[in-house]
């Protein structure tokens, strides 16, 4: 009898996991993937509706089940990709000054509570091996962070391989010391063992190998310069495209509005120059119009052409209105 249950229960868990992987299922479907009857999967849909789920079902020979949205939040099956990410990005969320950070970490306490260890040992990894950059809103490529931040801390040497911003490709051999998110990337701040220099690496460029096994002391770099020294090594060296434009506002007010460490050399009391740059010139000049204050480009070609189809975009938007005559006011 006990072992009955048991069957059964172990059928539904895996019934709902069917139904919550893939929107449509037909009964002759369901029943070869759990090896009952077209008979047996209808009892257990029932079971899952006394328990809260919504199954719909839908007759015929086109018929079949799908897990529709009910009154009320059932419980949820995820499979450990999935518990990881959702861990990870309740954690990121929980600092964001975005109004949702106490239901986001209530969330994640729930979660945590029933996380297996291996799985909480893999978010714990994440976690504790990445600094955010203020605004940040990074992906996750599970896999790739996964294997960097076990590295991380476990203090293991790492290799993998990389395809630098021309395309082509090296294997490189690190210390790794830190991840850090910034923007729509993750960024890797390691020690290389070929060249003997800290080295910044785009997360998303690099194919992990097996782990090596070998353990390193790591190096100091205090908490608070980790960011900095990131955001600066990507300035110089990983974007694909720079300038240097002047901006008619004080230093300090540019600093509060860009809000990430860079280099702001003062001119004047009303204006300064900064140093910065993108792997896309539209996008970077659509955001420094986003500053509110007035900037000139002093160097960049790609920046000021960029400027320039930007202006004729607002010019042929503005046209509309004029062509129209008065004012939306009036």
């Amino acid at each position: 009898m006990i072992e009955n249950m048991l069957e059964t229960s172990a059928r539904l868990l895996e019934l709902l996991s069917l139904l919550q992987a893939r929107r449509d299922w037909t009964g002759d479907e369901l029943a070869s993937r759990l090896g009952v009857s077209t008979r047996t999967v209808r009892a257990d849909v029932g079971r899952l509706r006394s328990l809260g789920y919504p199954v719909d079902a839908r007759p015929g020979v086109a018929g079949g089940y799908r897990l529709a949205a009910g009154t009320a939040m059932p419980p949820l099956l995820l499979d450990d990709d999935e518990a990881v990410a959702v861990a990870v990005a309740l954690g990121v969320v929980a600092t964001q000054r975005i109004g949702v950070e106490e239901t986001s970490l209530t969330a994640l306490a729930k979660l945590e509570q029933v996380l297996p260890s291996r799985l909480r040992r893999r978010v714990e990894a994440v976690r504790e091996a990445t600094s955010v950059v203020a605004g940040a809103d990074p992906p996750l490529d599970l896999s790739a962070l996964g294997a960097v931040a076990a590295a991380i801390r476990g203090h293991e040497r790492l290799r993998f391989g990389y395809t630098k911003p021309g395309g082509s490709e090296a294997a490189r051999h690190t210390e790794p010391q830190r991840l850090v998110a910034w923007g729509s990337y993750w960024y890797l701040l390691a020690w290389d063992l070929d060249r003997g220099d800290w080295r910044v690496f785009r997360v998303d460029r690099m194919v992990p190998h097996a782990p090596t096994g070998a353990r390193f002391r790591p190096r100091v770099i205090p908490e608070d310069k980790v960011v900095e020294f990131v955001v600066g090594r990507v300035i110089k060296g990983a974007w694909k495209y720079r300038a240097r434009v002047l901006v008619h506002a004080p230093a300090a007010e540019v600093a509060g509005k860009i809000r990430i460490p860079l280099d702001i050399e003062v001119v004047d009391e009303s204006t300064c120059r900064v140093v910065l740059g993108s792997d896309d010139p539209d996008g970077l000049a659509l955001w420094l119009t986003q500053l509110g204050v007035d900037v000139e480009v002093v160097e960049g070609d790609e920046l000021a052409a960029a400027f320039e189809r930007l202006a004729t975009r607002f010019r042929r938007a503005a046209g509309g209105a004029a062509a129209a005559g008065g004012s939306p006011t009036e």
